[in-house]
């Protein structure tokens, strides 16, 4: 029999809502889920909360699991927890993760949800989907042996990509962002920390995350001759101007697009969207992922608590939801 449960949407642009859903059975193959959390992406679910999804991004940024269209009516949301209370044997009581939005809780096909390692906490595995971005983007453009890298953007995708940038031999890691609080984050990942005036140039890769046009201007900057920045942001309808004319030419710099979305030109055919969240998830038993987990809310208040993100009121990396039995 279906069973009801509660889900967020927005309703429009700066407005959001819980709605009623209907869950149906879980059979041939599906297997349905109790979110226990579920985390806001904060970069591109500002942007939706906003409405600044351009049109001709519709379809490109919808998520897996999307109900209704931008700029609203829409159900998004892709950090989702929860363990399986029904559906194939294998699958029953663990705890896996999903790319849903927010819902109390949801059927999906099995091959949807990946399973948690054991050790690996439900309220740091809704890092999955934000780690698989950092894998995908490391399989764009790795670093070499003793690398000097910088990443500007101390965001969840920032910070996720410096931690695994620590783990590679000899590479000097550097975490900039404008906001000098983030030297703690950077402190915990492991990597050393600068604001913009204080930043190293003559770096081997720069890895973009903040989503500004400042930020893409400064992560040029601080290339060595011949090198290249991968740019993760997404701007939504924000419009960027960059300075080229001075050693973008001569120095033969390249700026590279690294998306989810898409399986790295590097390891399509070889990889498969399954391997790489599976990768995110073990590479989630380093508690160093603890120090983007800065805020907690209950999923029935994220109506009041997605606009405080939106607009900066609420400064959290990762602001997670938790679930009380529904």
């Amino acid at each position: 029999m279906a069973t009801d449960a509660r889900a967020f949407w927005l309703r429009e642009p700066g407005v959001g809502e819980i709605r009623p859903a209907r869950v149906d059975d879980a059979v041939d193959g599906r297997v349905r889920v109790r979110t226990s959390h579920s985390g806001i992406s904060r970069g591109t679910e500002s942007l939706v909360f906003r409405g600044a999804v351009p049109p001709s991004q519709h379809a490109a940024m919808r998520a897996p699991f999307q109900e209704g269209d931008f700029p609203g009516p829409v159900k998004y949301g892709y950090l989702n927890v929860g363990v399986v209370d029904a559906g194939p044997s294998s699958l029953l009581g663990r705890t896996v993760f999903c790319l849903y939005p927010h819902q109390t809780s949801y059927v999906v096909p099995a091959s949807a949800v990946t399973v948690v390692p054991a050790d690996v906490p439900p309220e740091r595995a809704v890092l999955a989907g934000t780690v698989e971005t950092a894998v995908n983007a490391l399989w764009e453009a790795p670093p070499l042996v003793g690398d000097r890298v910088t990443v500007v953007g101390a965001g969840m995708v920032g910070c996720a990509v410096a931690r695994l940038l620590a783990r590679f031999p000899g590479t000097r890691v550097t975490l900039v962002d404008v906001d000098a609080s983030r030297r703690a984050v950077a402190d915990a990942l492991r990597v050393a920390f600068a604001q913009p005036s204080d930043a190293a140039d003559g770096q081997d890769l720069v890895v973009h995350t903040s989503a500004t046009g400042a930020g893409l201007q400064l992560a040029l900057d601080l290339l060595a001759p011949g090198a290249t920045v991968l740019d993760l942001s997404w701007y939504g309808d924000s419009d960027v101007t960059l300075s080229l004319g001075g050693a973008f030419h001569s120095q033969r710099l390249g700026i590279r697009a690294s998306q989810v979305g898409t399986i790295a030109p590097s390891r399509a055919g070889r990889r498969t969207h399954a391997d790489r969240m599976a990768l995110a998830l073990e590479l989630l038993r380093d508690d160093a992922f603890d120090a983007l987990l800065t805020g907690q809310s209950r999923f029935d208040e994220l109506p009041e608590v997605m606009p405080r993100v939106a607009d900066g009121r609420l400064p959290a990396l990762c602001h997670t939801l938790t679930y009380g039995q529904d």
